[in-house]
């Protein structure tokens, strides 16, 4: 290897996005034989998704470019455009920094826009929680990522044998755990009204020293058309469980989310019971989301990161409808329908079980440093044959 460094261009999409690649940025930073370029766009700009933009920023990494792309509207087309468009702007920023390898983490239309427009550029990619199963559109785009990439992170180890079974070639595929867990198992679990103090929302007034649900619940992209509904299934839902404040955050930008956001709004608005203690939330820091969730007495929706960082710490988790369907998970979850009953039900019995054991599933905590130190030594190659 020369004397110069590597050049690992980062590209954060989304608020998830940057809390499930901040671990492996902070060891790309870090590490002597690496240099971080760090590229910014879609909605971590956007305020009204809370822009991770400001939270990037006072973690002390600085953007070497920001770029807006994101086609307004949130449905299949404008997903497609903005794909379409990140292609464009991505490669501009590609050709201007010129790195020797860029990392692209999971399975959003903008991880396959960052994917298309390195590929394209003859950069070799690497791909981060490659390899796993799910409902949604995700899984094709995750599956066609792989296919695009050089060297591949998955976070558990059948995800791992998924992908060499596609046709990768084993000796570029490592499972070193999902790097979210970095930050799940070696921060300050801690929450009171001091730590949070920062974090204003809207709604009821909120005592974090008082127990709470969490709600995070996405558009699914496969059944567009119904977010409104399934929103407003959970909402109901939660309401019942009139002792305990309901934390409830923004969804993603997914096609479907202005009609989960008119779900939210709707059912605020029309909320008469005083007693219901609702709060809305649009975003935290990746260390204070993990703060809100360690410490709900049970967390509602589709988040993958119910699925990973819950299963990781033991939270009790009502997973609603299809979106995560195939996923691995711990024995925290439960499944419900989109039905206010069911989500009742499912809930009133994941308030029982109080907590989980903890499990290894997606990693040990210390998957950042792993995967820099993997990256610094691993051959940049010229060409990329099928295996299997």
């Amino acid at each position: 290897m020369s004397d110069r460094k590597r050049k690992i261009c980062v590209v954060v999409a989304s608020r998830a996005n940057y809390g499930r690649i901040k671990s492996v940025m902070t060891a790309i930073k870090e590490h002597p034989n690496l240099d971080l370029q760090l590229v910014v766009g879609a909605s971590t700009l956007l305020a009204r998704f809370g822009p991770a933009i400001n939270v990037i920023r006072e973690d002390g990494f600085e953007p070497d470019a920001t770029i807006h792309y994101v086609v307004e509207g949130e449905t299949p087309e404008t997903q497609a455009k903005t794909t379409g468009l990140g292609i464009i702007e991505l490669t501009t920023i590609f050709n201007t920094l010129k790195p020797d390898m860029v990392l692209t983490v999971a399975d959003r239309y903008e991880t396959m826009a960052n994917a298309i427009a390195a590929t394209y550029s003859n950069i070799p990619l690497i791909h981060v929680q490659g390899g796993e199963l799910s409902g949604n559109i995700d899984d094709r785009v995750r599956h066609a990522i792989t296919k695009l990439a050089d060297l591949h992170f998955p976070c558990t180890e059948i995800s791992r044998e998924r992908i060499i079974r596609m046709g990768e070639n084993s000796e570029a595929v490592f499972n070193y755990g999902c790097p979210a867990m970095d930050i799940a198992l070696n921060s300050n679990l801690e929450i009171n009204n001091e730590i949070m103090e920062s974090y204003k929302g809207t709604g009821d007034p909120i005592d974090w020293a008082e127990p709470y649900l969490l709600l995070a619940q996405h558009p699914v992209t496969t059944s567009f058309g119904n977010g409104f509904e399934q929103i407003q299934e959970s909402l109901y839902a939660m309401r019942e469980f009139q002792g305990y404040q309901k934390i409830v955050l923004w969804p993603n930008i997914d096609a479907g989310a202005d009609e989960v956001a008119r779900g939210i709004r709707s059912f605020h608005e029309n909320q008469l019971d005083q007693n219901a203690r609702f709060h809305y939330f649009k975003n935290f820091s990746p260390e204070d989301f993990v703060r809100v969730l360690s410490n709900a007495k049970c967390c509602i929706g589709n988040s993958s990161s119910f699925i990973r960082e819950g299963s990781t710490l033991g939270i009790p988790v009502v997973l609603v409808g299809n979106r995560q369907q195939g996923r691995e998970h711990g024995n925290n979850i439960v499944s419900a329908d989109y039905n206010r009953c069911d989500i009742k039900q499912k809930i009133a019995t994941q308030l029982k079980a109080d907590r989980y054991d903890r499990d290894s599933l997606f990693g040990t905590g210390n998957a950042g440093v792993q995967i820099a130190q993997k990256i610094s030594e691993f051959p940049l190659p010229t060409t990329k044959q099928n295996t299997y």
